[in-house]
């Protein structure tokens, strides 16, 4: 099988990006992506990159730096990771979390931070082969919606 070219996403590919999400368990339409998209190519220090195999798209991995405070430097934050369930199993996902590291360590982050829900064992697993630590049981991780105060 070939392997994939790993690159920054294209505004027009946001219906495909849509389609990804969708598997991901977060449905999206090309729209919403599309508006998405604007404010994420606008950052300079977000990235969102495309695993491209025959001219299709993948996989996608959203990426976001945040400096710190306490320390002098940034890290980074994988924002969502999807590969097309067709692609699966098949390095597109390891090449997609290098290809994140490397573009952390462009930025200066020292480190890179990647949730996953609880039922994704074999996220889980794959995160865990690529040196990553599941760090709850030091650090607490609290989230909270926001009233839009719309309407």
């Amino acid at each position: 099988m070939r392997e994939a070219i790993i690159r920054e996403v294209r505004p027009e590919e946001c219906d495909r990006i849509a389609e990804l999400l969708t598997q991901l368990g977060y449905p999206a339409s090309a729209d919403e992506v599309a508006q998405r998209l604007a404010y994420w190519l606008d950052d300079p220090l977000s990235r969102i990159l495309v695993a491209e195999r025959n001219t299709r798209v993948i996989g996608s991995l959203s990426l976001h730096a945040i400096p710190y405070l306490e320390r002098t430097g940034r890290w980074a934050r994988v924002e969502s990771l999807v590969v097309d369930s067709a692609a699966r199993r098949s390095g597109v996902a390891g090449a997609l979390v290098q290809a994140a590291e490397d573009t952390a360590r462009e930025w200066g982050c020292l480190a890179v931070e990647i949730t996953s829900a609880r039922y994704r064992d074999d996220a889980h697993a794959f995160y865990k082969q690529r040196g990553y630590t599941d760090v709850c049981d030091k650090s607490a991780r609290f989230f909270k919606l926001l009233d839009s105060g719309a309407g």
